[in-house]
């Protein structure tokens, strides 16, 4: 039977998109990809394919999963599947470097960002900043790695001691330190490629999600977290001149589904340093203006079902 397959490593991220898919009496499987065994000799099963690895897998015993979800898209896409997010989504979910590329050819500001592996060259990228700066995780999710540093020294002693932790990867990203007069950065969401809404964030209990004066860091503070929904707050009738940059990026790499945070500085520039492929949503925040995420994802998938099956039957016609 045609489905709705979609692939992740978090239960507790994707159940309320499988009730909302069950709500519908949309027809889906569930992929965890916390473990597999992939047979490279048969075809896929019907249907479509939504991809939902998260950069942050290995912080919850998923240290391979985004490389085996790459092995299943690459499988998938060979045999002309239909992909939301595929390879080209995967790619930028986990580095930010090849995010940053990325917008950096749509005309979108990031901000100033060296690439560093190893300790010596994580100092000496330091050395490049006059004022405060950040380190962060080039294969983060959850603001993995995010500290603020206000002088070189200080970056030493955490480079030589015991609470530094490296990047899964390996690469350590430092960052100019962006001030913005507000405690707060704005999240863009996206589905079908289109803009769904914003939201605004406060950041005023916590540091590790973004270059802002305070970014929080624990998963209390993830979207998907009922305990921080006055943290979020959607924006009515948002408008911004990044909208159609970001939507021409997501049509340039095929990406359905994803969220862009951007934070704005003390002289009006917005910089965006995050996207996101793997996207929750706070459930407190959007009952206050009546709208649902999941929901609209949910609606999106299963048109997306519908079209494929209705190509299929007119192959089979004709």
């Amino acid at each position: 039977m045609s489905a709705i397959h979609i692939i992740h490593e978090n239960h507790e991220w994707s159940q309320p998109l499988f009730e909302a898919l069950w709500q519908r009496g949309a027809a889906f499987v569930d992929w965890h990809m916390g473990a597999g065994l992939l047979d490279l000799n048969r075809a896929p099963p019907a249907g479509v394919f939504y991809n939902r690895m998260s950069a942050s897998s290995h912080t919850r015993g998923h240290r391979y999963s985004p490389e085996y979800t790459g092995a299943v898209l690459t499988w998938l896409e060979s045999h002309g599947a239909q992909v939301i997010n595929p390879a080209e989504a995967l790619r930028l979910e986990l580095s930010k470097v090849a995010q940053y590329q990325a917008l950096q050819a749509f005309g979108v500001r990031t901000p100033r960002t060296f690439a560093a592996l190893g300790r010596d060259a994580i100092v000496k990228a330091a050395g490049q900043f006059d004022g405060e700066f950040i380190t962060k995780h080039n294969r983060a999710g959850k603001g993995l790695g995010v500290k603020l540093f206000r002088s070189t020294e200080a970056l030493v002693s955490y480079v030589d001691g015991p609470e530094f932790e490296p990047s899964v990867d390996g690469i350590t990203l430092v960052q100019h330190y962006i001030k913005a007069p507000t405690p707060h950065i704005t999240r863009v969401e996206f589905v079908g490629g289109k803009l769904m809404y914003a939201v605004k964030v406060d950041t005023s209990e916590g540091f590790e999600l973004c270059p802002a004066d305070v970014c929080a860091v624990a998963d209390a503070f993830c979207p998907s977290g009922e305990a921080a929904g006055e943290k979020f707050e959607i924006i009515d009738r948002f408008n911004h001149e990044l909208v159609p940059r970001y939507e021409a990026l997501l049509q340039k790499h095929g990406i359905g589904v994803a969220a862009f945070e951007f934070i704005t500085d003390e002289h009006g520039q917005a910089y965006t340093y995050d996207i996101n492929t793997n996207t929750n949503y706070n459930a407190r925040a959007e009952a206050r203006v009546q709208v649902s995420g999941m929901n609209t994802l949910a609606a999106f998938l299963a048109e997306q079902l519908d079209r494929a099956a209705c190509c299929s039957a007119e192959r089979v016609a004709a």
